[in-house]
């Protein structure tokens, strides 16, 4: 049984950003239910703030509150509204739901310039949609982000009460790979932990229930909620036809997940361009998120990333597998990166890796594709480290061949590489003859699918060796 609340990494982000001495209002991004309200809650009670909740939803009569542009009559207003005093240092204001009080966004900086002792936090699910309108726009440079995921498989370990595991992974350097750093029993139970998060999720809510009750039928039901939830949103930023659009894409993400997007896969009764106006919402709600093909030359890879090619992440792997109907018995195989033909455990590291960058970057993911009819190749995804580009192969077991990583590093002149598969870490030299006879010289760094979360801390370590 659980009986502390969920623990999550962002934690100690806050935990910083509370005593820096120049701070900023900061503003949690993110899709619905991945725990924003229930992070700041918990934030405010870790380090005794009072909190002072506004949430603009429940509560649309506090935006009168915020048409003034003086942030101490506002808060005047807000304590004769609330009747709760909001002192500098020992308050913690929270503006939950702002996407619904536009002009509550535009007070951040007033509060930034005449206030910048207050702890202030907003949040909003739908935030993507306030800043696309043309006549409004975020106060640039006095505000600060936090960009939130799915919780991390670590929280998760946490949750279930395995802290020591959360520990050990989080705590392996490159050095200790050649010592073999985890026991054989515990890699097989670390991966155990790994299937019932594949089910679970990294929602909060979904974590929280199968922490509580160890029953998977009511983590289903939990994420059968989640997903009425997303529909119901539809008809906050659609209408008409778009919204039925948005509704097919949506019924097919989890479908195409690992695949190159192909409009026609989804729909052949709409035009490419209805379908990806409808996706276009659903990556604005972050439920979806597009990983661009990048010619891979330099960084940023974004510079040379093809808007034509690409695929897309799902927002959480537990919402996958239930979309599939997969259960823990059809994730109960050896080879944990064929199922789905491995579109899981592409979801899985897709996930991670959005969310494992600084909290205060906008998610970016990118993979590299090469469709030539003798020689196609393709890296599942590419992250940076510095100028340096990493190519991430995802493999089936503790096998599988790495050809298109060879093709890559020979390419592009790169010197090493990232695998997840469900092997033990390690970290080896290889030279590798290709079919041309040319020979490449490279660094593996192979890791276990359960520490996704720690690969761009070893792979930052490799490069400031």
């Amino acid at each position: 049984m659980m009986k502390k609340a969920l623990e999550r990494l962002e934690i100690n982000y806050l935990k910083n950003w509370a005593t820096e001495s120049k701070r900023k209002p900061i503003v949690i991004r993110g899709a619905r239910q991945v725990g924003k309200s229930t992070l700041v809650r918990e934030f405010a009670r870790l380090n005794d703030y009072s909190l002072v909740e506004i949430n603009f939803e429940r509560n649309p009569e506090y935006r009168e509150a915020f048409t003034s542009r003086d942030p101490a009559l506002i808060l005047t207003t807000l304590k004769l509204l609330t009747g709760q005093s909001i002192e500098a240092g020992s308050t913690l204001l929270f503006l939950d739901e702002i996407q619904a009080a536009p002009e509550a966004l535009l007070t951040l900086r007033y509060f930034h310039e005449e206030k910048p002792a207050l702890h202030l936090i907003a949040a909003g699910s739908l935030l993507e949609f306030t800043l696309a309108e043309a006549q409004f726009s975020m106060p640039v440079g006095r505000v600060a982000y936090l960009h939130l995921g799915p919780m991390h498989f670590e929280d998760f370990l946490e949750a279930m009460g395995h802290p020591e595991l959360s520990a050990l992974i989080r705590s392996i350097s490159l050095a200790d790979l050649s010592n073999k750093p985890i026991p054989r029993p515990v890699h097989d139970k670390l991966l155990s932990l790994l299937r019932q998060y594949w089910v679970v999720g990294g929602l909060p809510e979904a974590i929280a229930t199968y922490a509580q009750s160890g029953d998977f039928s009511q983590v289903a039901r939990v994420q059968h909620s989640i997903l009425a939830t997303y529909r119901d949103d539809f008809n906050k930023y659609s209408r008409g036809s778009l919204k039925g659009r948005v509704q097919l894409v949506f019924d097919q993400l989890p479908v195409v997940t690992g695949q190159k997007f192909k409009y026609a896969q989804v729909s052949k009764d709409h035009k490419a361009a209805e379908l990806a106006a409808a996706l276009d919402q659903l990556c604005m709600a972050r439920v979806a998120h597009r990983v661009y093909h990048t010619s891979a030359n330099g960084v940023p890879l974004g510079a040379e990333a093809n808007k034509k090619f690409f695929k897309t992440v799902y927002l959480d792997v537990g919402l996958t597998c239930a979309a599939l109907r997969l259960n823990i018995l059809d994730l109960n195989k050896k080879d944990l990166t064929l199922i789905n033909n491995g579109a899981i455990a592409e979801q899985f590291i897709g996930q991670h890796l959005l969310y494992s960058g600084p909290f205060y970057e906008t998610p970016a993911l990118h993979y590299w594709v090469r469709e030539a009819k003798s020689a196609a190749a393709e890296i599942d995804y590419l992250i940076t480290s510095g100028q340096e580009i990493v190519p991430i192969e995802i493999k089936a077991g503790t096998m599988g061949s790495l050809k298109s990583l060879h093709q890559f590093l020979k390419e592009k002149q790169r010197g090493f590489g990232l695998r997840f598969n469900a092997d033990v870490p390690s970290l080896l030299s290889s030279t590798t003859t290709l079919t041309d006879t040319t020979s490449i010289q490279f660094d593996l760094l192979s890791l276990p699918l359960y520490m996704v979360g720690q690969g761009r801390r070893l792979v930052h370590t490799y490069f400031d060796r």
